[in-house]
């Protein structure tokens, strides 16, 4: 079976009941859309009191029954940034995966993935409305958060390549006419710009269902589906 679910942020305890609930297995894959947070503090647990360190966490989530398919949020450094990661083919789509955690795996931007023969594509990163907090607080913050124009160019052309047609979309934030819908102030005067790229490419794409975090609700707007701490089935 295949689920999805919101942004996680190093908390794990609804996932775990979750896999008791259902029983899964390894072979269960539960996509996380975007601010999972296990690659976040590294060692610096001096600057989280009572967190563990991103490789203990990730040891732990390793015993989960289920595998993980993590979209990059605005929480957590690109695991392309980070040695430890290397590409691998999943699904027909390219992963980064440490081969010391071969089921916590995070999805390439631009790479399309089949799914329940379903394809669907993955489109992470965002800006982060905290992001002066945590420079001030020496916190993590990275500036390759939100997707670059070489990740933009990838995803587009990947899309065009299918002549704009495609079954799912996981996306971190979702495109910026339905933020309003959302948040009808907050998201005003902050950097849209992924938003609105994000717009562009719905306005372009034939789909069937596009799942989003990164919001923290839970709602759904025609096709787009904002997931936080619910579940879902694909």
């Amino acid at each position: 079976m295949i689920y999805l679910t919101g942004d996680t942020h190093r908390d794990f305890r609804r996932v775990a009941d979750f896999c008791g609930r259902m029983d899964t297995n390894k072979n269960d894959i539960l996509v996380i859309l975007g601010d999972v947070g296990i690659n976040y503090i590294g060692n610096d647990t001096h600057k989280y009191p009572g967190h563990l360190n991103d490789e203990n966490l990730k040891r732990l989530l390793n015993e989960l029954p289920i595998t993980l398919l993590c979209i990059h949020g605005n929480h957590e450094i690109r695991p392309e940034s980070l040695t430890a990661y290397e590409e691998r083919v999943w699904n027909c789509g390219i992963v980064y995966v440490e081969p010391e955690f071969p089921n916590i795996l995070f999805a390439k931007d631009g790479e399309i993935y089949e799914l329940n023969g379903k394809r669907c594509i993955a489109i992470g990163g965002a800006y982060s409305v905290d992001k002066e907090y945590r420079l001030l607080k020496d916190m993590g913050w990275w500036a390759d958060e939100q997707p670059s124009a070489e990740v933009k160019k990838r995803v587009e052309e990947r899309l065009a390549a299918e002549k704009w047609q495609i079954d799912i979309i996981f996306s971190h934030t979702c495109p910026y006419k339905y933020i309003h819908q959302i948040f009808p102030f907050v998201y005003k005067d902050i950097d849209n710009s992924t938003e609105k790229w994000l717009d562009m490419v719905e306005n372009k794409l034939d789909y069937s269902r596009w799942y989003c975090g990164h919001m923290h609700k839970t709602r759904v707007i025609d096709k787009v589906q904002f997931m936080y701490e619910d579940f879902t089935e694909l």
